[in-house]
């Protein structure tokens, strides 16, 4: 049994939801606003949300923000709505919402989203702390010196206009990135999740499913999120082979 929490402004969406739910053994909280959301978070965290996206007093995805902001986005949130459009599906999945639902929702659907988000906190909570990944030691010669092993992240240093840059090194392959300090918030993570996507893209030879299992994101998450960031998985995918 999990607990969930049902966060919707239409007494019906809230009332057939939490019949649905219970049936399958959850516990369910229901809140009909943010406010009543805030309120059901703070008193502890459930095992799942099921947030609708226009509400009257705050929208959906501005409380995901918010929980995002305050450190309170520790649980699967899954956004609901029946009005939507696909850039605020992406941006919703880009704060850390696991799936989107549209409304009318089909039961199988919502069944199979529940299932998956319960899964994936079930995983999360599960995960070990991952020792590092020992270096197999070569043999050196009897004049050899050792050699200290490359940082993932090279020191910043400063380019010819005065700019500060991080270089991203990725460990046995030659290939790096260069990253600017200088660059707004906004612009200096799409440049990093750009660049990630595109080494993992490369190396996994533009395998989408196997790019999804290393990124932890589901396949239409990352599609929507590689479609955002405009990288090309067939080209990457050709020039990796």
């Amino acid at each position: 049994m999990a607990n969930i929490l049902v966060v919707d402004d239409e007494m019906g969406i809230r009332e057939l939801l939490s019949e649905i739910l219970g049936d399958e053994g959850h516990a369910i909280t229901l809140a009909e606003n943010a406010q009543q959301a805030r309120e059901a978070r703070a008193a502890g965290a459930p095992d799942l949300v099921l947030l609708d996206i226009w509400m009257p007093d705050t929208d959906g995805v501005t409380l995901l923000k918010e929980w995002q902001r305050d450190g309170l986005l520790t649980m699967p949130v899954i956004m609901m709505s029946g009005h939507a459009t696909i850039d605020t599906a992406v941006e919703a999945t880009r704060i850390g919402a696991l799936n989107f639902l549209e409304k009318p929702i089909a039961l199988q659907k919502l069944l199979k989203a529940v299932q998956q988000g319960l899964s994936r906190a079930q995983e999360v909570a599960r995960a070990p702390l991952m020792p590092p990944r020992p270096i197999a030691p070569s043999m050196p010669s009897a004049s050899a010196e050792p050699v200290a092993a490359a940082p993932m992240f090279a020191p910043p240093v400063a380019a010819p206009n005065g700019a500060r840059v991080v270089h991203a090194i990725s460990h046995g392959e030659g290939t790096g990135y260069t990253l600017s300090f200088d660059l707004p918030l906004r612009e200096a993570r799409d440049a990093f999740e750009r660049m990630y996507f595109e080494h993992h893209l490369g190396r996994e030879g533009g395998s989408m499913t196997r790019v999804a299992e290393k990124t932890g994101l589901e396949r239409t998450h990352l599609y929507r999120k590689l479609k955002q960031l405009g990288v090309e998985p067939g080209k990457l995918a050709k020039k990796g082979q």
